[in-house]
């Protein structure tokens, strides 16, 4: 089945009146019209910068763990200034404060009444840099803006801009001074990807575009599209087998000796969402099950808890998950 033939028989029915094939190849070009802006900025892989446009499609977070300087903020920051919306960086300090995140109220003199001042979480794009190296309970003023998209201040429940996503990014070679991501927190990242050391081609590339300043990204598409696009990749059809096969791969990590804890549900329903946008990148509205098992290894990873002796990593674990279930016919 061609993906003409097949996506004029879903139902993806977003743009009234236009044909599905047509919709599908607008999503397409207009993500790679994103992505092309982020590589003039960026030098890094293809699938990287595709990872992050689809975090931003599919309504996820991304978690960017590396070691420093390969270019993790260069990374959020293109990807946001490729967009006409706000966006916000928080560095992340040991001194850093929840009110500082979310915001806090203040006394105004004049009208003897006490005003909210939104914090810098108030954005469409907010790059939480270095997050691991503030405490616990700060890295917890996220939890809730991330998976309600809204803040709880003084009883008082405030809703975030649309669209809105964090970018976080942490050093995996440093561990003086930070504080490790809870469970909990690593779970609501959709994405998670490190960027790998640049070939050397790639790195003279690097010192040539750096050599008079790096340039910056450009807007290329506006919050409104954006927007649109994120409801075009919920219309993107899932097949009841594709669901199934989602659900045994989840099963096989969670009966996995190696495995302490396996994926969850919500971590299930975020590779479904995940492999739609995936589909929906590569110009179809229909799921297939390589959609699924490309997309797993930057999903499932970070959502699995190994046995302190589990003898392989968690993208092992995760990719012997795929290896060993059986791609539904």
């Amino acid at each position: 089945m061609d993906a003409t033939t097949a996506s004029d028989t879903t139902v993806l029915d977003f743009t009234i009146g236009v044909p599905n094939a047509r919709v599908a190849r607008q999503f397409a070009d207009d993500a790679e019209t994103i992505a092309g802006e982020i590589h003039r900025v960026v030098v890094t892989s293809q699938k990287t910068v595709q990872l992050a446009v689809l975090g931003l499609l599919a309504e996820g977070h991304i978690l960017l763990e590396d070691v420093p300087g390969v270019g993790k903020t260069l990374l959020a920051k293109s990807l946001s200034g490729a967009i006409a919306c706000d966006f916000k960086r928080i560095q992340f300090t040991p001194d850093l404060l929840p009110t500082d995140i979310t915001g806090t109220t203040v006394f105004d003199m004049k009208s003897s009444s006490f005003n909210f001042v939104e914090g810098p979480i108030f954005s469409n794009i907010v790059l939480a840099d270095e997050i691991n190296r503030t405490g616990p309970r700060t890295q917890a003023a996220l939890l809730e803006a991330m998976a309600e998209h809204q803040v709880s201040i003084e009883g008082n429940v405030v809703k975030l801009p649309s669209p809105f996503m964090v970018i976080a990014t942490q050093n995996l070679s440093e561990s003086h001074g930070t504080f490790p991501l809870p469970d909990s927190q690593k779970d609501r990242f959709m994405i998670s990807v490190g960027m790998g050391l640049p070939s050397a081609e790639q790195e003279v590339e690097i010192l040539s575009r750096s050599q008079h300043g790096m340039p910056d990204a450009a807007p290329v598409i506006s919050g409104q599209r954006i927007v649109e696009m994120r409801e075009l990749v919920k219309g993107v059809e899932v097949d009841l087998k594709i669901r199934q096969y989602i659900v045994k791969l989840a099963g096989h990590t969670r009966a996995n000796t190696a495995v302490h804890h396996g994926l969850s549900p919500r971590g299930g329903a975020a590779l479904q969402r995940a492999a739609q946008a995936w589909a929906a990148l590569n110009g179809r509205a229909y799921l297939e099950p390589q959609d699924v098992s490309e997309i797993a290894e930057y999903v499932i990873p970070h959502r699995l808890m190994m046995q302190p002796a589990a003898g392989m990593s968690a993208r092992e674990a995760a990719l012997t998950a795929v290896d060993e279930t059986r791609v539904p016919a």
